[in-house]
């Protein structure tokens, strides 16, 4: 394959996208692809045993991008990003979800980042374009304000270590040679391959500008899945790095048993005492209605908010349960909604 000299490197880049029955998501981030304003990278698209496949739309992108698709087995997202980092020619590759469309400027933000300030895995964060629907906007609002995930979910370094994310993160071909690439955990598997990363002894930081518009086409029933998996992958990652569990990490299950008091007291003694709710959801619709401009998307963070950190503080103490108290093995639910 031929390389290309920029004048800000020659760093051949490699896009890995895993997708499963979705070809209408592919198609808008291959289209964003296209448009980049550097334009030197390779894609390669694995479908995860999809049985409504992309084809089509990987014909249609051939002309536009130097673009690569093969089909696996259905494994999940980890062991498809890994069967595409096994055979990209790139010396970094670039991990994407396929529900992520890209700015123009991000490869050229990525590689001039990495040449000024070299890291062998990097992170970015994540936002939500202003053509997204109200719930998907919210959703993006609880998923990374800081009153809602403490600040560690993909656009700030608040912890001793950044840990990048698989949704928008990227590492180094020594990178994924030292460690095998994502292991074979059903949820929580990008956690894990960053814990590894740095645990190797290579360095990590976020690229605050290389962020991707994450669209995150769900409802309130398969996000609640989701946060839910991922309170439980968090006591399997303890179980696995037990140095990776922080104080943050136990906030919504205190958060879930707060709830749960108020709730009783508030039946049993006096109403007064949901006021604490009360305020708190208040300054939820608030801060999401001053950051969004849009009152009703105020209105869904709430209840967004809500479900996360109640649905993550659910599957974080079930886990604990079984995990740490009956000593039982690594596992998680609703394996049906892995790519949700």
């Amino acid at each position: 394959m031929q390389l290309f000299n920029f004048p800000y490197s020659s760093m051949h880049l490699s896009v890995i996208i895993p997708v499963f029955n979705r070809p209408f998501e592919v198609r808008d981030l291959l289209e964003s692809l296209s448009i980049q304003t550097d334009p030197v990278f390779e894609v390669i698209v694995v479908e995860d045993g999809s049985t409504i496949k992309c084809e089509d739309e990987v014909d249609t992108y051939q002309s536009k991008l130097n673009l690569y698709y093969t089909y696996i087995s259905n494994s999940g997202p980890g062991q498809a990003r890994n069967a595409g980092s096994r055979i990209a020619k790139g010396d970094y590759l670039i991990i994407l979800d396929s529900d992520c469309v890209l700015p123009p400027s991000y490869i050229e933000t990525v590689r001039k980042s990495l040449s000024r300030n070299y890291a062998d895995a990097y992170g970015g964060p994540d936002r939500a374009r202003e053509d997204f629907t109200s719930l998907q906007r919210a959703i993006n609002y609880s998923m990374t304000s800081f009153f809602t995930t403490g600040g560690i979910r993909g656009g700030s370094e608040k912890l001793d270590k950044f840990h990048p994310r698989s949704f928008n993160m990227g590492y180094s071909a020594e990178v994924f040679e030292r460690t095998g690439g994502f292991s074979t955990m059903r949820f929580g598997e990008d956690i894990d391959m960053s814990i590894r990363i740095i645990d190797a002894g290579f360095k990590t930081r976020l690229i605050k500008d290389a962020y991707v518009y994450h669209r995150r086409r769900t409802n309130f029933r398969r996000f609640f899945k989701q946060v839910y998996n991922s309170g439980i992958a968090r006591i399997n990652l303890y179980k696995r790095h037990p140095h990776s569990l922080k104080l943050v990490h136990l906030a919504p299950a205190a958060f879930t048993i707060g709830v749960g008091l108020i709730a009783a007291l508030s039946v049993l003694v006096s109403p007064f005492f949901i006021l604490p709710l009360l305020f708190h959801a208040m300054f939820i619709l608030l801060d999401a209605t001053f950051r969004t401009r849009n009152v009703l998307i105020g209105l869904l963070a709430v209840t967004t908010s809500y479900v996360q950190l109640l649905g993550y503080g659910f599957g974080f103490m079930h886990a604990f349960v079984r995990r740490i108290i009956f000593k039982k093995g690594e596992f998680s639910l609703f394996i049906k909604s892995f790519y949700h």
